[in-house]
């Protein structure tokens, strides 16, 4: 049985609230859980207690081979039960291949306005 520390979503329509769950990674995300460790309330300010977590019950399951989300991984890793790894896509910020044959375009432009531009200088030093 494959278990998962995620959040399970509460609250009403446009005002969540979160429980934290170990459940199995087969049932649904609101439905059957097999522990509540902690809650989450997003709408709270940052410096207010957004997150309630027991911290032995997370070591306990953490131990047992419950494997967190990544929401739920980041609550952990500031709490300093776990290490979130640094992820890194380079990738993401590079423009789609569309922008990047216009860019190409705009470029072989110049390229070719500076070099017309290049001749009439040189022939003009020439004299």
């Amino acid at each position: 049985m494959s278990l998962k520390i995620r959040l399970s979503r509460g609250g009403a329509k446009k005002r969540p609230f979160y429980r934290i769950v170990v459940a199995d990674s087969r049932s649904p995300r609101d439905g059957r859980f097999i522990d509540k460790i902690g809650t989450y309330n997003p709408l709270l300010p940052k410096d207010a207690e957004r997150l309630t977590l027991d911290l032995e019950k997370a070591k306990e399951w953490l131990a047992k081979g419950a494997t967190p989300t990544d929401r739920v991984l980041r609550f952990l890793d500031e709490k300093g039960l776990a290490k979130r790894p640094d992820r890194n896509n380079p990738k993401k910020a590079l423009p789609g291949k569309k922008a990047q044959e216009r860019l190409a375009e705009q470029k072989a432009a110049e390229e070719a306005n500076a070099a017309a531009a290049a001749e009439p200088a040189e022939e003009a030093s020439a004299e």
